[in-house]
């Protein structure tokens, strides 16, 4: 992708209709499925909110205006302001923090780890959101027909299996139609609430942000449990971030204006509307809303609403595990392109297999979206905090706003989100460790990871020849056997000499005519333009060395990269050049390295990473691999 590739904020009004449509459907799920359980959830006897006028007009105050202040103060006005070429999401601001501070190591590292592992709590909500949503659209089969309520898991578990096997064909097809069921679905939800809310006019004084206030500060203790459950109408809004590479900042603020935050509010002050008027209506506000001959209908397009709200936190995981692979976070996995226009349609196996099983053991562990309510969030509002601290060093070191500036409306967010973190902090051994625990986990796993690779870089070049003495020795000296072809000899250390050279030298006694030394880079962005792709540097005669480029968002097509290098005067011909690989077996020993646990799962992780050749588009037929031990 190059750098002049039009931004979708620049496109003309019909591509930004498509845009906003496409947002509406995409980003917007997860937070528009949230009314299904989130008043719910407000008035359990655990928050200590009792059922009257009073109280209901202050917690549907506090859920607006949290929704202004969280969602389009902080997310739609601020942070996505906040873009990395485009790109947003946790990982995209890490690069963008950790480039501000690029002179500062300490402080580089620090900003890396703790937006890696803001990055692992957003698996934890991949695993949470399908679960919930879809249970909590199913569970209103228990309104239609009491009867039904033993049919309530065993649905959920075959919807959110079928969503999973047809991740393989990818979202295309099925991405068609989100933005239309979406639009419909918040249609619907701001039709109804408008309908209660012509019946108890008086809810619209939860429009007043003194009520919000006066609902707060009366809680004493209690407050944290009633924000604990508040907080669930919040949860997504990492999603308007996290998709602004797709869609770009206009269209993302055009739906939330124009669309969803009118129709989230109709829908919140509706169901405050009917609980004045029908208490009873607690069991579940949400399906109560709607007449009995509509409810059926209703669980239909909250089902689908569910499944669309799922299907962006798995493609967000996929997108997510594909940036830490090519930052270094995670070994190699396998990855299938699923359009062959959108480069980001991709599809992983592993991945997709892994939170399914996740999912399930969510919902057979919990049974219950209520339950569930309970470890919802906590993983939510730690990465709200973790965005608000590296926003922070992206306007103050980056944009260099004034402290005056930057420090006062940093801490605002900072006192709101501590506040939603004690919320849900409360809900810990009611399930909220569970994505906490997934999260600290996958931390491990990826720190494990990162810092083994160094380690083993640190070891190949110690032990490694330094490179370009030894080649200017070959080049100047007799070789008996000279192969008339092209030999790339992948390697992750530049400067030494590659041990497939020595094999093909010691054992098969052949040296090749051009000999590229090639090492692949991952930068801190997600796109680099195919002019910055390429630094050739010649070595002696007939050796070179190529260094390739990709943003963390790149395909890395090495065949098509090396093409660059014609104009610069080395030709790579497609049809007479060999890939030489080397596969590095770790060997865990006794040391200063990491623990041996450490080392051990390092080394796991290493033995079953994902093909060098797929993951680098190299030919079959093209590539010879070469094993070596390294000691760490």
């Amino acid at each position: 992708m190059s750098d002049n590739t039009p931004s979708p904020s620049h496109l003309p009004k019909s591509g930004l209709a498509a845009l906003t449509l496409g947002a509406i459907g995409v980003v917007y799920g997860d937070i528009g499925t949230s009314p299904l359980y989130t008043v719910k959830e407000v008035f359990l006897p655990a928050t200590g909110v009792s059922l009257d006028p009073h109280n209901i007009i202050g917690a549907i105050s506090v859920i607006v205006w949290a929704l202004m202040l969280v969602v389009t103060l902080k997310y739609v006005i601020l942070i996505l302001r906040a873009d990395n070429r485009g790109e947003g999401g946790g990982l995209a601001l890490t690069a963008l923090a950790t480039h501000a501070v690029s002179s500062k190591p300490r402080l580089r590292k620090a900003l890396l780890l703790l937006g890696v592992f803001g990055a692992t709590l957003f698996y934890g909500d991949s695993v949470i959101t399908p679960a919930i949503s879809v249970m909590g659209a199913i569970e209103g089969l228990e309104v239609a027909t009491p009867a039904l309520k033993p049919y309530v898991l065993p649905i959920s578990l075959a919807i959110l299996v079928g969503l999973f096997l047809v991740q393989r064909f990818g979202t295309a097809v099925v991405g068609k139609v989100f933005g239309p069921v979406i639009v419909l679905w918040f249609g619907v939800l701001a039709v109804i609430g408008l309908h209660h809310i012509q019946q108890q006019p008086q809810i619209l004084a939860a429009l007043n942000p003194l009520h919000a206030w006066e609902f707060l500060t009366q809680r004493g203790w209690q407050l944290f449990a009633a924000v604990g459950a508040i907080v669930l109408a919040l949860t997504g809004a990492e999603a308007l971030y996290a998709d602004m590479g797709h869609f770009g900042a206009k269209p993302i603020r055009l739906a939330w204006t124009g669309l969803v935050f009118p129709a989230l509010a109709l829908n919140y002050l509706g169901q405050g509307a009917l609980l004045i008027a029908d208490p009873t209506a607690i069991e579940n506000p949400f399906y109560r809303l709607f007449p009995e001959w509509l409810v059926l209908p209703a669980v239909a397009l909250a089902a689908m609403a569910a499944v669309i709200a799922s299907q962006a936190v798995i493609s967000g995981a996929y997108s997510m595990t594909k940036q830490a692979i090519q930052l270094g976070f995670l070994p190699r996995m396998e990855i299938r392109a699923t359009s062959a226009s959108e480069a980001g349609q991709i599809y992983l196996p592993g991945v997709n297999w892994a939170l399914l099983a996740g999912v399930m053991a969510a919902v057979v562990m919990f049974g219950s979206s209520s339950a569930l309510a309970g470890a919802y969030g906590i993983a939510v509002t730690l990465t709200m905090m973790i965005t608000t601290l590296l926003t922070y060093v992206v306007i103050r070191e980056g944009w260099r706003l004034p402290r005056l500036i930057a420090i006062p409306v940093t801490l605002g967010f900072l006192a709101l989100d501590a506040l939603l973190v004690a919320g849900c902090a409360i809900k810990f051994f009611d399930g909220g460790w569970f994505p906490l625990a997934l999260g600290v986990l996958l931390f491990g796993v990826m720190s494990t990871w990162a810092r083994g690779r160094e380690l083993l870089m640190g070891s190949i070049r110690s032990e490694g020849l330094e490179l370009q003495p030894f080649v200017e020795a070959l080049a100047s000296g007799e070789s008996a056997n000279k192969a008339l072809r092209t030999a790339v000899y992948a390697v992750a250390n530049p400067d030494t000499v590659p041990q497939a050279l020595l094999h093909n030298l010691k054992h098969n006694q052949v040296l090749h005519e051009s000999n590229v030394i090639l090492t692949v880079v991952f930068e801190d962005r997600p796109w680099v333009a195919d002019q910055e792709r390429v630094q050739l540097q010649a070595l002696a005669p007939g050796f070179w060395r190529v260094s390739l480029h990709f943003g963390f968002m790149d395909r890395p097509d090495v065949p098509r990269a090396l093409a660059l290098c014609e104009p610069k005067g080395l030709r790579v011909p497609a049809f007479e050049t060999s890939y030489f690989l080397s596969r590095e077996t770790v060997v865990p020993t006794p040391g200063a390295g990491m623990a041996g646990w450490r080392e051990r799962l390092f080394a796991a992780m290493s033995r079953n990473s994902g093909s060098v050749a797929e993951f680098f588009c190299l030919p079959d037929n093209a590539v010879v691999e070469l094993g070596t031990r390294v000691q760490i």
